[in-house]
């Protein structure tokens, strides 16, 4: 009688083990990684947020990291060795350094473990599994087509503050810009910053708002006749407009840019930012997650490019580029 009692929560304690409040095949909640750029800069504040939130609604657990900085590889290849020995079995990245990460990528993925970039492709692309993210290049080409149309026949003087050297998605928004304003003539496939006559200074950022505010202060020393301003993301592009303000040129000088954030979309209300090309970056984060949950419940990886989308916000449409006013930009900045 004793020993049958003990057989019979024997097998009931192991059918409990068995059960898993995340799907995992193994019984264990699935973990997942996410490893940013920075913990700062907005953009990265909001996919965390969605990779939290959904994180939770999946019943999975959620491992985060982020580089010191904008550019710091080393921290996000110490982030994929951690989050490997303690069994994610993906990780989501937005890579600082889109060649420097591929060694540490590959061998997280021989490991069996899915690696999905978000936001900025590693190059090559075909390094992770999947990328999740704005079409880059889609998005300079908006902000680009916008600008000529809005500067009419005036000849642009155009300042292009940039990320840093080498990396995809700076590239990608860059060549689209000058592509789509005409000033140079680009595809998506090139892997250097197109050039232009046009364009009479290119400053990198780091798409940091301080060294944007830096960068536009040394473009009007060399180059006081600007007009036209394109930045990597909505801080570098706030710097400049801080630049642009003590210099007394705020009024003569339009600033496009690329990320849709609440506070880059207030800015265009405010009139320092002309237009804007919103992102998702909670999407991102949102399907991402989704995406290892589901691997570690059926095996099968993510693989290819999801287009996340892209809008152009501004409140002063030109005619035959297709935007979105203000109203539905702080309705949608980020979702």
């Amino acid at each position: 009688m004793w020993i049958g009692a003990l057989v019979a929560l024997a097998l009931l304690a192991a059918a409990c083990a068995g059960r898993s409040s995340s799907g995992g095949s193994s019984g264990e909640q699935v973990q997942v990684g996410l490893i940013t750029k920075t913990e700062t800069n907005p953009f990265f504040v909001k996919m965390k947020e969605g990779a939290t939130k959904e994180a939770q609604a999946k019943g999975a657990k959620l491992l985060t990291a982020a580089g010191k900085f904008d550019g710091d590889n080393a921290s996000q290849v110490t982030a994929i060795e951690n989050m490997v020995a303690a069994g994610v079995k993906g990780i989501l990245i937005t890579p600082s350094d889109t060649k420097a990460i591929v060694p540490a990528v590959t061998k997280a993925r021989d490991k069996g473990v899915v690696v999905i970039a978000l936001d900025t492709p590693t190059d090559p692309q075909s390094a992770v599994d999947a990328l999740f993210a704005t079409n880059n290049y889609n998005a300079g080409l908006l902000i680009g087509k916008y600008a000529k149309a809005a500067m009419d026949s005036k000849p642009a003087k155009i300042a292009t503050l940039d990320l840093a050297p080498g990396i995809t998605v700076g590239i990608l928004r860059h060549n689209g810009f000058l592509t789509g304003y005409g000033a140079a003539n680009v595809d998506q496939n090139a892997t250097q910053l197109a050039t232009s006559p046009q364009v009479v200074c290119s400053q990198d950022t780091q798409g940091d708002q301080a060294k944007g505010q830096t960068a536009m202060e040394n473009c009007l020393q060399k180059s006081p006749d600007i007009n036209l301003v394109y930045t990597i993301n909505e801080p570098a592009a706030l710097g400049a407009y801080n630049a642009l303000k003590a210099a007394g040129k705020e009024k003569s000088v339009m600033i496009v840019s690329v990320d849709g954030g609440c506070t880059g979309v207030q800015a265009i209300v405010d009139g320092k930012i002309a237009a804007t090309s919103q992102q998702y970056p909670l999407k991102m984060a949102t399907v991402g997650v989704d995406a290892v949950v589901d691997f570690a419940k059926t095996g099968k990886k993510a693989t290819g490019y999801t287009d996340t989308g892209v809008t152009l916000i501004t409140d002063k449409a030109q005619p035959g580029v297709p935007s979105k006013d203000t109203k539905f930009g702080l309705a949608n900045c980020w979702g």
